[in-house]
């Protein structure tokens, strides 16, 4: 069956104020910011810019504010040729802006305004954009909206990966039981991975029987592991990091990148793991993405 995009990323469009400090100060204190820039980020929206960017249609919702009409964002992702016709714009608001602030030791601290993305649980499912695409990646935004759309995803037979990814903390065990009950694939760090199972009091192979039959768990440096049939250690690819800010979202672009295109699992950890490896290289989410080709050159080597 045709349809209309490959791939659909549901949550925050947002911009990002990257900062890099020393050492994060103690309350009633300061520190000094060495340096700063506002960049383009958002986990839908890296997701949906990664994976066009190596070669899958994609499709964006996200609830953006008045600010990012007419936005160097909003070319961009017309540009780069991502349908984001379905997104929610609430004029009077803002685009959700993220505050990351990275240490010496490349520990984060991130604060999140939310903007327009507060109006996620009052809004319509986009039935259109669900329908038109063949896999539906459930990111960062509000637990309630992505449910409605795994649900809606789920009825109409799409392939469904889940990544709570910072939010995971607003889901109530109740709303990510049910989420994870639907989806294909479960990504997340080995903090999200383990709070996960904490929660709902189960183990991996547990969580498997509930839903996902696909984990992908990430350790930075440290790789990647997948749990399926089997487990697979994926090494991480050694390069310089400047900036780890959406390291994860781009290795979950690079591995539905492979999956969508049929390529074993092994294939898609190793994959994912040399897209990623490009962003690191540079500060931003979205300013040193490879081509499919490059990615491939590096996953190789």
């Amino acid at each position: 069956m045709n349809y209309k995009n490959d791939l659909l990323a549901i949550g925050h469009t947002a911009l990002d104020y990257i900062m890099q400090v020393n050492q994060f100060p103690q309350p009633n204190s300061s520190t000094a910011i060495n340096k700063m820039k506002t960049l383009y980020g958002g986990a839908a929206a890296n997701v949906a810019v990664v994976s066009a960017n190596l070669g899958l249609k994609s499709a964006l919702v996200s609830a953006v504010g008045g600010d990012f009409v007419g936005s160097d964002y909003q070319e961009k992702l017309e540009n780069m040729d991502i349908d984001f016709q379905d997104m929610i714009m609430i004029e009077e608001e803002k685009t959700p802006t993220a505050f990351v602030i990275t240490d010496d030791d490349s520990d984060q601290i991130s604060y999140f305004y939310w903007g327009a993305a507060t109006y996620f649980k009052n809004s319509d499912i986009p039935l259109e954009a669900i329908k038109n695409t063949r896999a539906v990646h459930l990111a960062t935004g509000d637990p309630g909206f992505n449910g409605k759309c795994g649900q809606k995803a789920h009825e109409l037979g799409k392939l469904i990966s889940f990544d709570p990814g910072q939010d995971l903390h607003m889901y109530s065990p109740e709303d990510l039981k049910a989420v994870l009950e639907i989806s294909h694939i479960l990504f997340g760090n080995h903090h999200e991975i383990n709070r996960i199972m904490e929660t709902l009091k189960i183990s991996i192979p547990e969580l498997q029987e509930l839903g996902p039959k696909i984990i992908v768990k990430t350790m930075g440096k440290n790789g990647s592991i997948i749990y399926s049939d089997r487990t697979i250690e994926i090494g991480a690819k050694l390069t310089k990091t400047l900036d780890p800010t959406g390291a994860g979202d781009s290795y979950r672009a690079g591995f539905l990148k492979g999956y969508l295109s049929g390529e074993d699992l092994e294939f898609c950890g190793n994959f994912a793991s040399a897209v990623s490896s490009f962003i690191v290289e540079a500060e931003g989410c979205q300013t040193n993405i490879p081509n499919y080709d490059m990615a491939l050159k590096r996953a190789k080597e």
